[in-house]
């Protein structure tokens, strides 16, 4: 277990210098090219950040290990919406821009949505499951996504600001390294929490919801806190919605591809709260100060996720 320990500090350490270089390449791309950092939010840090989930997931769909796919997507996507945004938004009032207001943030409702009507086979009587033909929805969705989002980046151009110009390599070489050390880092600690899980006797369900999840999402957590301290905004809430929309479009349409993978209704509280934590930040956009999430509610977002993660542990012992 020490050794494990020691692990997770050494992953901890990777995300860290990762986040910080896949946030200065991603900037210097978005300000170089005059693309809007939302567009590069949404695209290249939602998929860098989202890599850890899509390793984690590849592999436990192969060896049908269900739980735990259902796990770690629903679990990242709460972990994602409620500590990230939640801990980012105390730091510092997220600022969102119209398009993230009125259609980012409710197009990550309607894919969480589908997601659940997919997941309960409302349409189809057979085994709960998300087949392959499923997958395959899903993952022409996510073209769908994509192209909507390459639609944006032609209306959307960044402010021209002063900023220290990078050289294409160098900035390549930031998200590079960025992406690499996310995923060694956020490999190292979901793997060696996974062992310490393990010994403590904690059942699958609560390993995807709880360990593999805060893991795999580390990336996101510490690129959105270091996107906070930057006052950066865009990245901070494009790279939260991206990567939600990407576990869900991407990563799960791959894991079906993968094996058929067998629903537990067990998660469907998960999904519903996932569904009103989306709710809660629409709501937002119009409450308060508009189209920016203060720190009041970041705080309940922050709380409600710390007082139900201890309510589902309670619950198993």
């Amino acid at each position: 277990m020490l050794i494990s320990s020691i692990l997770i500090i050494a992953g901890f350490t990777s995300l860290i210098f990762g986040a910080n270089w896949l946030v200065d390449g991603a900037s210097s791309l978005a300000k170089k090219n005059h693309i809007s950092d939302l567009v590069i939010g949404l695209t290249i840090v939602a998929f860098g950040t989202s890599a850890p989930e899509l390793v984690v997931n590849a592999v436990a769909s192969f060896n049908g290990l269900s739980d735990i796919v259902f796990g770690n997507i629903i679990g990242s996507n709460n972990f994602n919406l409620f500590i990230i945004l939640g801990i980012a938004g105390l730091i510092y009032p997220i600022t969102v821009q119209s398009s993230t207001a009125w259609k980012e943030i409710p197009l990550s409702l309607i894919i969480t949505i589908l997601f659940f009507i997919l997941a309960n086979n409302f349409f189809i009587y057979q085994n709960l499951a998300i087949s392959r033909w499923e997958g395959m929805i899903l993952l022409i969705a996510f073209i769908g996504f994509l192209y909507y989002v390459f639609h944006q980046l032609k209306q959307e151009k960044s402010e021209a600001v002063n900023y220290e110009e990078k050289s294409n390599f160098k900035i390549w070489s930031l998200i590079l390294f960025g992406i690499t050390g996310l995923i060694a880092g956020g490999k190292l600690v979901v793997d060696h929490s996974i062992e310490i899980a393990t010994e403590l006797d904690v059942n699958q369900k609560i390993i995807g919801l709880t360990i593999i999840a805060a893991g795999t999402s580390l990336p996101e957590l510490v690129t959105s806190i270091v996107a906070a301290l930057k006052k950066n905004s865009n990245i901070a809430i494009g790279n939260v919605i991206g990567s939600n929309i990407f576990n869900i479009l991407l990563i799960l349409s791959i894991s079906a591809l993968i094996h058929p993978i067998s629903y537990n209704t067990n998660f469907n509280r998960e999904l519903l709260i996932l569904m009103g934590g989306t709710v809660f930040l629409i709501l937002a956009m119009v409450t308060g100060k508009r189209k920016k999430l203060d720190r009041w509610e970041a705080f309940m977002m922050f709380s409600f996720y710390i007082i139900y993660t201890s309510y589902l542990v309670s619950e198993e012992l």
